[in-house]
């Protein structure tokens, strides 16, 4: 997976990894089945829930870093 940006829609970021999905709920955001999951952006997102985008932004790329950190050394 990429870097993670404020721009990417949130269900293309789901269908790019299913557990990401959990993160989304860690952080409270627990819109993930709402349809308008799948035309908003993570900024978007983030606003309409109250969050920062940056540090939302922070946490998902700090989760897909590790993610690959443990398949790298799986590998």
């Amino acid at each position: 997976m990429t870097t993670i940006t404020k721009d990417i829609i949130i269900g293309d970021l789901l269908r790019e990894d299913q557990e990401m999905a959990g993160v989304l709920m860690g952080m409270g955001m627990h819109c993930i089945g709402c349809p308008a999951s799948q035309m908003e952006s993570i900024e978007e997102a983030a606003i309409v829930h109250g969050f920062d985008p940056d540090e939302f932004v922070t946490t998902v790329n700090d989760y897909v870093t590790k993610k690959q950190m443990v398949a790298d050394a799986n590998a």
